[in-house]
């Protein structure tokens, strides 16, 4: 971990359309400091009332050479690199997948250097560690990166943290800064996980306590820019502080906790995904089954960030909005 207060000119924010790209591009914009360019990048034009003043917005690929040349034309200090494919769509398979998460990261990072850009802002995720029975209790960030192969995201994700990896001993003059952000929960949050919650039940696990650790979307962007304005390397966990099971977040949700044994839903997952009622398998039981929980210690002590929300007060705000927009 380093610390380099230099000032910033231009910033690039990929991936500046999908839901913490917005979100950052908006902080950014309001608390710009000594930056004079902000580009929102994204591989789709936003529509006029989404446009904020004061920034510039780019219509690109980062798979694409086209990359570079918005990085040059914009004398780039700092690339904030979220482009990724979070939630794919029932279409998508996992060539696009890696195209975009492995594929076009290699290609930023090209462009990087090309360009000389100055710094790499990279949000990661908790599941680069992977989903396994035999995790730490908590993770901490020098723990091995596990990413399960049968999970996209979460192989892309560690396959990326390698390339980096690798990167930081042959160009080490592209510093790096890394977070790796749990469940990201918001007022607005719509995914896999807030689909579980959904229901006029919960379901769970038989012999197995599915614990989340989330973290407050607006914290994620919070930290993100204060990494672009401090000039911090280095890499870090993202989590409120503390632990919610499933069973207790159906308990805030006041529904019922209906725990499944997992022989049996294994067995329903395997049926569904082969009557192509369902994108997901057997696979996604260790999903829930053994999920990771981050250590935030770093991120307050080293990194100088403290969430404003733990993980049971972030549930409760999404739970609060959601009932709010339901009524």
């Amino acid at each position: 971990m380093s610390t380099k207060v230099n000032p910033v000119g231009s910033v690039v924010i990929t991936g500046a359309g999908g839901y913490i790209g917005r979100q950052v591009v908006k902080a950014l914009a309001q608390d710009r400091g000594s930056i004079q360019t902000i580009v929102a990048a994204d591989v789709r034009a936003p529509s006029e009332e989404d446009r904020l003043p004061g920034v510039e917005y780019v219509t690109v690929d980062i798979r694409s050479p086209e990359f570079s040349d918005v990085l040059k034309k914009y004398s780039v200090d700092v690339v904030v690199h979220l482009a990724a494919v979070v939630t794919p769509g029932r279409k998508s398979n996992r060539e696009f997948e890696y195209s975009v998460d492995v594929l076009g990261t290699r290609n930023v990072l090209e462009s990087c250097r090309e360009a000389g850009v100055k710094r790499l802002i990279y949000a990661s995720s908790g599941a680069a560690y992977g989903y396994h029975k035999d995790n730490p209790e908590w993770l901490d960030e020098k723990d091995d990166l596990r990413g399960n192969v049968e999970f996209a995201y979460s192989d892309h994700k560690r396959l990326v943290e390698e390339m980096l990896a690798k990167w930081r001993q042959e160009h080490p003059e592209l510093e790096q800064l890394i977070f790796r952000p749990g469940t990201v929960l918001g007022s607005a949050t719509s995914n896999q996980i807030t689909a579980l919650f959904e229901k006029p039940y919960v379901l769970g696990l038989r012999h197995a306590s599915i614990p989340f650790v989330f973290i407050w979307d607006e914290d994620v962007a919070a930290a993100i820019i204060k990494g672009i304005h401090d000039g911090r390397s280095g890499i870090y966990n993202m989590a409120g502080d503390g632990v919610l099971t499933m069973k207790e977040i159906a308990a805030m949700m006041g529904k019922p906790y209906i725990p499944v044994p997992i022989c049996l839903i294994t067995t329903a997952l395997r049926v569904l995904k082969l009557l192509r009622l369902t994108q997901y398998g057997p696979e996604q039981v260790n999903f829930l089954r053994y999920r990771p929980v981050l250590s935030n210690r770093r991120l307050k002590e080293e990194f100088g960030y403290t969430p404003q929300k733990t993980t049971r007060e972030v549930f409760e705000y999404y739970l609060k909005a959601r009932r709010q927009s339901e009524r």
